[in-house]
C-alpha cells in the first residue's frame, strides 16, 4: 500500500487552483506514485518465486545442463561432438507442462567464440526427424532469424504463439555455418537427435532431409512456456542416476520422466520436473568430460530455470569412487584423482542448502544408492547417507538407498533393479526411485 501523504489527491476544494503549473506538479506526483508503488511491488515479491503469484508466469517446460565438450586431441570419438557445419541440426525435446507462447534457450557456455545461428525452428515431433508440417514455426530473436550468443552466454528466441502440450515431444531445429565442432553440448542425451546433409533444412518436415543420427544434445539447454494454469517447475540436478545413463533410449524412463507421469496421474498437471542431471558429475569437482562441479553450476542449472520452486539433489558417488581411480595418459576424465572425506561432501551439500535458501527454493536432499564400494569407500557413503537422514539440514529426504539396495546384502542394488554395472539402475531401478519420492514432500509438504 502506498503511503498516506502520496494517495491523497487536491481538489479545486482544498484550494489548489489548476494552473499549467499545478497541473504539471499533479503529473510528476502521479508518476511517482506509479514508480513507487512498482518499486513496493517488488520489495513484497522478493525471494517469492515467481510461479507463486502470478498467473502468466513463465516456467520451463523442459531444461538439459550445458557441459564443456572434452578438448583434447586424443580424445575418443564418444568424446567428440559431430561436426556440424553448414548443416541443420534437429533435437527432440519432451516437455512436461503444458502452456503457450514457447521460447526457446541457446547456450553458449562454452564458447571460446560466438555461436552465429542463421536460422531455428519449432515443430510438432512425428516419428525419427520428421515432424508435422502445419505445427512448424520459425523462431526470431529480437524480431531477427539470426542469433549470435556470445561466448559465455545463453540466448532465448522471442516468445513464440505455440501450443505445447506435455508429453508431446517437440522437434527444435537450428543451422549454423560455425567451422568449429561445437564446444557446447550435453554429452549423453538419451534421446536420439538428427543432422542434415550440407544445407539449411530447418523449415523441412520430412525425415530423409536428416540422415545422420547421434545422442547429444548441441547448444540447446532449455525450452519455457507460459502455462494454462499457475504452476512451477520442480528441477533434478545430480550425476549420471539422475541423467538416466543405462536406461532405455528415446523411451523416458529415467526417475525425472517417471515422477512427472506419476505427477499427471495424481491430477498435478501444473508442475514441469526438469532434468539438470550431468552423467559423471561430482559434487566438489570440475571433470573435462563430466562437467563443471555441482557446487559451481548449482546456481545457473537449478536455481535459475523459469519458475522453479523446489529442487531435487542427488550427487555423491563419483566423488567417492574418482579418485581411486589410477591415472592414465590421454584423456583423462577423472582429474583430479582426489580422495574426498565425509565432512568435505556434507560441507558441499551445505552449500547447496544455502544457495537454494537465499532464492527461497526448497530442497530435498537424496540418499547415495549402492554401488558394490570396497570397505573405506562404502564407509564415506555410509556416513553421508546418515547425515542426509538425520541432520535436518534438507527440507526433506528422499531415500533412493532404501529404495534401490538390496535387503539381503545393503551394501549392493537389488539385481533387478541393477542395469549390470553395479552403480546405473535399469529402468525397474529408476521406476524404483521415481515410486520412492513421497508427492506430498515434492509438493511442498512436511518432512
Amino acid at each position: 500500500m502506498l503511503p498516506t501523504f502520496l494517495i491523497h489527491r487536491s481538489s479545486s476544494a482544498d484550494g489548489l487552483r489548476r494552473t499549467p503549473r499545478a497541473r504539471r506538479a499533479q503529473r510528476a506526483l502521479g508518476a511517482l506514485r506509479v514508480a513507487l508503488s512498482g518499486a513496493l511491488c517488488a520489495v513484497a515479491m522478493m525471494g517469492v518465486p515467481s510461479s507463486a503469484f502470478a498467473q502468466n508466469a513463465r516456467v520451463g517446460a523442459w531444461a538439459t545442463a550445458p557441459q564443456a565438450v572434452a578438448q583434447h586431441p586424443g580424445a575418443p570419438s564418444f568424446n567428440r561432438a559431430p561436426a556440424v557445419s553448414g548443416r541443420t541440426v534437429r533435437q527432440i525435446v519432451f516437455p512436461t507442462l503444458s502452456g503457450s507462447d514457447v521460447r526457446v534457450r541457446f547456450s553458449n557456455a562454452y564458447g571460446t567464440q560466438p555461436l552465429v545461428i542463421e536460422r531455428a525452428s519449432v515443430a510438432v515431433s512425428l516419428r525419427g526427424a520428421a515432424v508435422d508440417a502445419a505445427s512448424l514455426r520459425a523462431l526470431t530473436f529480437g524480431g531477427q532469424p539470426m542469433a549470435r550468443v556470445a561466448p559465455g552466454a545463453s540466448l532465448e528466441s522471442d516468445p513464440l504463439p505455440f501450443a505445447v502440450r506435455a508429453g508431446t515431444p517437440l522437434a527444435v531445429s537450428l543451422f549454423t555455418r560455425e567451422a568449429k565442432p561445437p564446444t557446447t553440448w550435453h554429452k549423453i542425451a538419451q534421446q536420439t537427435a538428427f543432422l542434415s546433409g550440407a544445407g539449411d533444412f530447418v523449415e523441412t518436415a520430412q525425415a530423409s532431409a536428416y540422415p545422420t543420427r547421434f545422442t547429444n544434445t548441441l547448444w540447446l539447454a532449455g525450452l519455457s512456456v507460459v502455462p494454462d494454469a499457475p504452476s512451477h517447475a520442480i528441477v533434478t540436478i545430480g550425476d549420471s542416476i539422475t541423467d538416466g545413463m543405462r536406461s532405455t533410449l528415446n523411451a523416458n524412463r529415467r526417475w525425472p520422466d517417471v515422477l512427472a507421469r506419476r505427477l499427471e496421474s495424481a491430477g498435478r498437471r501444473d508442475i514441469a520436473v526438469l532434468n539438470l542431471g550431468i552423467s559423471g558429475n561430482r559434487l566438489l569437482h570440475d571433470s573435462a568430460c563430466y562437467g563443471e562441479r555441482l557446487v559451481a553450476r548449482f546456481r545457473r542449472d537449478a536455481l535459475e530455470q523459469p519458475g522453479v520452486r523446489t529442487v531435487v539433489v542427488q550427487i555423491g558417488i563419483n566423488d567417492i569412487n574418482f579418485g581411486y581411480v589410477p591415472p592414465h595418459g590421454g584423456l583423462d576424465c577423472d582429474v583430479p584423482h582426489v580422495i574426498v572425506t565425509a565432512p568435505e561432501m556434507i560441507a558441499g551439500y551445505q552449500s547447496l542448502i544455502a544457495a537454494a535458501r537465499s532464492r527461497n527454493v526448497r530442497i530435498l536432499g537424496t540418499t547415495i544408492p549402492p554401488g558394490k564400494l570396497p570397505p573405506e569407500r562404502e564407509a564415506v557413503r555410509e556416513a553421508v547417507n546418515q547425515w542426509v537422514r538425520t541432520s535436518g539440514a534438507f527440507d526433506g529426504v528422499i531415500d533412493f538407498d532404501a529404495a534401490l539396495r538390496d535387503p539381503g546384502q545393503p551394501t549392493r542394488m537389488l539385481p533387478r533393479l541393477d542395469s549390470g554395472d553395479g552403480t546405473h539402475p535399469s529402468d525397474a531401478g529408476y521406476a524404483a526411485m521415481a515410486d520412492a519420492v513421497p508427492l506430498p514432500l515434492v509438493l511442498g509438504g512436511a518432512k
